[in-house]
C-alpha cells in the first residue's frame, strides 16, 4: 500500500489523548532517561490515562523483562502490569518460534529479558555454541556484557547458525549522555561474521504486530523520540505518531528528516498527550503556525514572527519537508533553530 508523503506536521482539534484509544510508549528518551523520570512524564501520563487512554510501554531495550520495567514504571509513580509493557526480546522471540522447532535451543547473547522471552515461547535458552543451539539471538546486554558473548556469538554464526537481532539502535540514552546500544553491538558480530540477522525490533513489522496483537489498540498513537524507530516504526504500521524532543532527536534532524522519518505532530514532552496541536496553514510562499512564519529560500529556511518556538519549529518543518520532498533537506537551518532557541 503507497504511503502519504507528509509535508507538514498535522494539526488536531481534540486532546491526542482523546483522539487515540492506545498510546504505545516508548520508555527511554520518552519516560525516562537513565531511570529516572523525564520531566512532565509522570504527571501527564496520569493524566492521559485518568482521562481513558490505555498507555502500553513498547521498547527496543531487550535487557529487562517486561516484570521488571513494569516495576521500575510503578516505583517512578506511573502504575504498570507486567502485561502493559512490549519489549523487542518478545517480538524476536516470537519471530524465532515461528521457524523452529517447539523446544529448540536457542544461545542468547544479551540479558535476561531475552531468556525469559524464549521460555514463554517454548524456547530453551542456552549460554555456549557448544551447547547444541539451532539459532542465536542478539539483543542489548547492558555496558557490563563482557567482550567474549560477541566471540560465543560469532562461532556459532559460523557454523550456519540463523543469527537474530532484537533491535539495531546504534545508541541508548543514559543519565550521563548517549551510549552505545544493541545495533553497535550486532555490528561487532556482523563484522566478524559476515552475516545479517533477521531483526524483529522497531521499526519493522515483527514489533509492530506483536504490539498489536498485547494491546488490542483499534486508533494507536506511538510516542518516540527516535525518527528511525519509533516514527519510522509508525510509518511502516500506517498510524499516527508523536515525537517528543526529550531524547536523541534535535530540531535539525527533524528538519531533515526523510518522508518515512516524519512524525505525524511535535510537541516538547509528554504533556503534548494532553492538550491539541496547533494547524500549520500555508501562508503566502511559506507556512504559519501560531506567531510564526517560516519560508524555504534559495539557500535557507527564514523564519519571521514570534510566540511559542515549537510553533515556529512546527512552522519551518512544514517549509523545510516541503522543500524537500525527496528527503534531502540541503537548507540551511541554523540561524532559525537559534533564533527558538533549539
Amino acid at each position: 500500500m503507497s504511503q502519504v508523503v507528509r509535508t507538514r506536521p498535522e494539526g488536531s482539534g481534540q486532546a491526542l489523548s482523546e483522539a487515540y484509544d492506545t498510546a504505545l510508549l516508548d520508555l527511554d528518551g520518552v519516560v525516562y532517561a537513565g531511570g529516572n523520570a523525564i520531566a512532565h512524564a509522570v504527571e501527564s501520563l496520569a493524566t492521559a490515562r485518568d482521562g481513558g487512554l490505555h498507555l502500553a510501554y513498547v521498547t527496543n531495550n531487550a535487557l529487562r523483562t517486561p516484570d521488571t520495567v513494569a516495576g521500575h514504571l510503578t516505583e517512578l509513580g506511573i502504575p504498570t502490569e507486567a502485561d502493559d509493557v512490549i519489549t523487542s526480546a518478545q517480538a524476536v522471540a516470537r519471530l524465532i518460534s515461528e521457524q523452529v522447532p517447539a523446544g529448540s535451543r536457542v544461545l542468547v547473547i544479551g540479558g535476561e529479558g531475552l531468556r525469559v522471552a524464549l521460555r514463554e515461547r517454548g524456547l530453551e535458552p542456552v549460554e555456549s555454541a557448544e551447547d547444541d543451539p539451532v539459532a542465536v539471538v542478539q539483543g542489548y546486554g547492558g555496558p557490563d556484557l563482557p567482550w567474549g558473548r560477541f566471540a560465543e556469538a560469532s562461532y556459532a554464526i559460523a557454523r550456519g547458525l540463523p543469527w537474530y537481532a532484537s533491535n539495531t539502535d546504534l545508541t541508548i540514552p543514559s543519565a550521563r549522555g548517549i551510549a552505545p546500544g544493541n545495533g553497535a553491538a550486532v555490528e561487532v558480530v556482523r563484522i566478524a561474521t559476515g552475516a545479517e540477522p533477521q531483526v524483529a525490533g522497531k521499526p519493522l513489522p515483527p514489533m509492530h504486530r506483536e504490539t498489536i496483537l498485547r494491546t488490542g489498540a483499534e486508533r494507536p498513537l506511538v510516542v518516540g523520540d527516535r525518527l528511525d524507530t519509533d516514527i519510522e516504526g509508525a510509518f511502516n504500521g500506517e498510524v499516527d505518531s508523536l515525537l517528543v524532543l526529550t531524547g536523541v532527536t534535535d530540531g535539525a534532524q527533524l528538519l531533515a528528516a526523510p518522508p518515512h522519518h516524519r512524525p505525524t505532530y511535535v510537541d516538547a514532552d509528554l504533556r503534548g498527550l494532553l492538550t491539541g496541536q496547533p494547524e500549520v496553514v500555508e501562508e503566502g510562499d511559506g507556512f504559519r503556525c501560531g506567531g510564526w512564519t517560516a519560508t524555504a529560500g534559495p539557500e535557507r529556511l527564514e523564519l519571521d514572527g514570534d510566540g511559542e518556538a515549537l510553533d515556529g519549529l512546527r512552522a519551518l518543518c512544514a517549509a523545510a519537508w516541503t522543500a524537500a520532498g525527496d528527503g534531502t533537506c540541503a537548507l540551511e537551518a541554523g540561524k532559525a533553530l537559534d533564533r527558538l532557541g533549539l
